[in-house]
């Protein structure tokens, strides 16, 4: 369904540095990123323009920097750190006859091997058709064999015609599942505030540890790794608090610079968890040399997903890679609480 790059392939990276910050991304995060899809790097190629190439993304002398070493290497596929358009992609693939994949097929990639729940896999798959949409030059057969094959093609149809039907077909079957998910979630929310059971969602940057922390809170045995998107399928633990009796602690998704949009359409379903909670933790790796980047990131997709108005509470966690900083609670005027270290 989806050209993926397989583990253990040997990639070749592409990152461009731009005058503009909107097209701004970080080398050392993306290297992040295939280390986490499973790619081994070979070569990485940087660059600076002022503005993408229209048709190639890059200008020629760096397009021929790209071909001379997937000439003289071994490399698979050559990824991208760069949203690319569907045209540029084809462009790229056309001129150096091989796999172009862009940050946005990388991370979907991510999702798609973390996730584990049935609703996470369908979140994925319809990020995955969405994205596709736009790039369907090559036959979705499979498709077609799935469900019956012969019969399903129209009069004087064509091959990408029929693949785009059964691509839209797909695509309504998924967002009809997702949104049952939806209300089945909704009920249960609706359920725990009846009971009057608030609760408290961990929010933050990709592997600033929220799903160590949820972990070491809940007791839980949550999958926690040193990686991006470790956790992808949201995890709900009762707690006793004291002074306060019960309430659910749920570990999210962590966000990252440029998230798809598609992606976090998809994901609509679990970030209503975080939309609806009465507290957000936004847990951040104060190690982290790019910590405040991150902590604009995150607020931007709160704003996006409409979860800016809940009231949250800076957790800053990794505290003991830091030397000479003791544990400590920064207050407001009035006592309240705005930041844990």
């Amino acid at each position: 369904m989806f050209d993926r790059p397989d583990s253990g392939e040997l990639a070749i990276l592409v990152h461009i540095d731009f005058n503009s910050e909107k097209e701004r991304e970080d080398p050392d995060e993306f290297k992040e990123l295939v280390s986490s899809a499973g790619v081994e790097t070979l070569a990485v190629i940087t660059g600076s323009r002022d503005k993408p190439d229209a048709r190639h993304f890059v200008g020629k002398g760096k397009l021929e920097e790209i071909q001379f070493e997937l000439e003289h290497g071994e490399a698979d596929v050559v990824l991208f750190n760069h949203a690319l358009s569907p045209s540029q992609q084809r462009n790229l693939e056309a001129a150096l006859e091989c796999r172009i994949i862009d940050r946005t097929g990388i991370i979907l990639d991510i999702f798609a091997q973390r996730a584990r729940t049935h609703e996470g896999k369908l979140q994925v798959e319809l990020a995955q058709l969405e994205y596709m949409s736009t790039r369907l030059i090559r036959g979705w057969t499979h498709l077609e064999r799935q469900k019956g094959g012969i019969g399903l093609r129209g009069p004087g149809e064509t091959q990408l015609e029929s693949d785009r039907r059964l691509l839209r077909g797909r695509i309504k079957t998924i967002t009809s599942r997702l949104e049952k998910v939806r209300k089945q979630r909704d009920q249960g929310r609706r359920a725990r505030t009846r009971a009057e059971i608030p609760t408290v969602s961990l929010v933050g940057y990709t592997n600033a540890g929220k799903s160590t922390l949820f972990n070491r809170v809940t007791e839980a045995d949550v999958y926690a790794a040193d990686q991006l998107f470790a956790t992808l399928d949201p995890t709900l633990r009762k707690l006793n608090l004291p002074d306060i009796g019960n309430a659910i602690l749920v570990d999210t998704v962590g966000f990252i610079r440029h998230l798809p949009h598609k992606l976090v359409d998809a994901f609509r379903a679990t970030l209503e968890e975080t939309c609806n909670a009465t507290l957000l933790l936004h847990v951040i790796d104060c190690h982290d040399e790019g910590r405040m980047d991150n902590i604009e990131q995150v607020e931007h997709v709160l704003k996006e997903i409409g979860a800016d108005k809940v009231p949250t509470l800076k957790v800053y966690n990794k505290l003991d890679l830091l030397d000479g900083r003791e544990p400590r609670i920064d207050r407001d005027e009035d006592g309240v609480p705005q930041r844990v270290w």
